[in-house]
């Protein structure tokens, strides 16, 4: 297989504010895989807080490109990524699932068919997700919300864990009221202690929220686990549910796992997680990097099997490079192509930078500090 990668600066809206830090941009790998004059494409993205700067992911990349170099069939390629062959199983979770990403837009257009099919799902998947509105006056969030709303998205997700928490509950209050349709998840990423979250819960729950994920700091599963045994709406692991085995430690104690591809290794880990969760009690949420929709589209194929969604990162750019996932109405869809189904956008605005096979120096945007607690290095999300 012939092996190409370019870096390219993804530029946010608007920066997107969390109670641990402020993202303004960051890089996106694209890996393209060609064999007999078809291409297969993923994107992994730049992500201080998973461990993955961008000359980190060069690195990685360059060390495997001899073994996708080597491999004559991708379908053989894909196998022995899912089954933790030696070549594949020391990646890191971001670049497996760009990897994996690219042998299946490989494949499926080599079959002539979508991913969802070769994942067995006959009919197209079109399923609603929820759009983020980050930390924000209360007055602002209120404006985006019925933005949102009027663009047709009926499940928001609002950011909290600022240093003033009733300043938090005025900006949910303000986003059900500019919204009342909407149905409202709960974000704090972490911010709280159990016994903030159990003293904050009521009140949230109160405005509508109907979940919330991850409260209270990453580290501790069997502190998430209690607050989820007493909380009034279902607690949602996320920073405490990377990978399988995390997974597998909360099932039954905690209501939803968020699995995002690029910290759990692709698609074939999220099947994998999923029926370890099998009648646990514990359900799916399907979440995301801020990425372009080449980076969200292999989430989307799997997006029938959660019951949240929140597949919105390509939404947040001031530009996204790629399309054919939609969700700009509240809705992503698969496309009836082969492969992932997404096809390079258009145009491409003149600040927008693409370089071949030179890792950009990554730069993580910083946090503001919050009064009394020491600026975060992590980007949001």
């Amino acid at each position: 297989m012939r092996v190409d990668l370019r870096t390219e600066r993804l530029r946010l809206a608007t920066p997107l504010r969390i109670s641990r830090s402020v993202t303004t941009e960051r890089d996106a790998v694209r890996l393209a895989l060609g064999h007999g004059g078809l291409t297969g494409h993923g994107e992994v993205v730049s992500s201080v807080h998973l461990g993955l700067p961008t000359h980190r992911i060069h690195h990685e990349l360059a060390l495997l490109r001899p073994v996708l170099e080597r491999h004559q069939d991708p379908e053989q390629a894909l196998a022995d990524l899912c089954s933790g062959a030696a070549p594949f199983a020391p990646l890191p979770a971001g670049v497996l699932a760009a990897v994996e990403a690219a042998l299946l837009d490989l494949v499926g257009k080599r079959a002539g068919e979508p991913v969802h099919r070769l994942l067995g799902r006959a009919d197209p998947v079109a399923a609603v997700t929820a759009r983020t509105i980050g930390i924000e006056p209360p007055a602002r969030a209120a404006v985006q919300a019925a933005r949102l709303a009027d663009a047709g998205f009926t499940v928001l997700k609002i950011k909290v864990g600022g240093a003033d928490p009733g300043l938090d509950l005025v900006r949910v209050q303000a986003v059900h009221e500019a919204a009342p349709g909407a149905r409202l998840l709960l974000d704090p990423n972490g911010a709280w202690t159990p016994a903030e979250a159990l003293r904050l819960l009521p009140a949230f729950a109160a405005t509508g929220v109907e979940a919330v994920e991850q409260p209270i700091a990453p580290g501790d599963p069997d502190a998430l686990a209690a607050v989820a045994e007493r909380s009034p709406i279902p607690v949602i692991a996320d920073e405490d549910a990377v990978d399988h085995e995390d997974a597998c430690r909360l099932a039954g104690r905690v209501h939803g796992v968020n699995l995002k591809l690029a910290k759990c290794g692709g698609v074939h880990q999220v099947l994998r997680i999923a029926e370890a969760l099998r009648g646990s009690g514990t359900e799916l949420m399907l979440g995301c990097l801020v990425a372009s929709s080449l980076g969200i589209a292999p989430a989307v194929h799997l997006a029938d099997r959660a019951r949240w969604l929140d597949l919105d990162g390509h939404l947040l750019l001031d530009h996204d490079p790629w399309q054919g996932i939609g969700g700009a109405d509240g809705t992503v869809r698969t496309p009836d192509r082969a492969g992932l189904g997404v096809l390079p956008a258009p145009a491409r605005p003149a600040s927008a930078r693409s370089v071949p096979d030179r890792p950009v120096p990554d730069r993580p945007a910083p946090a503001r500090p919050v009064p009394g607690r020491p600026a975060a290095r992590c980007e949001a999300r």
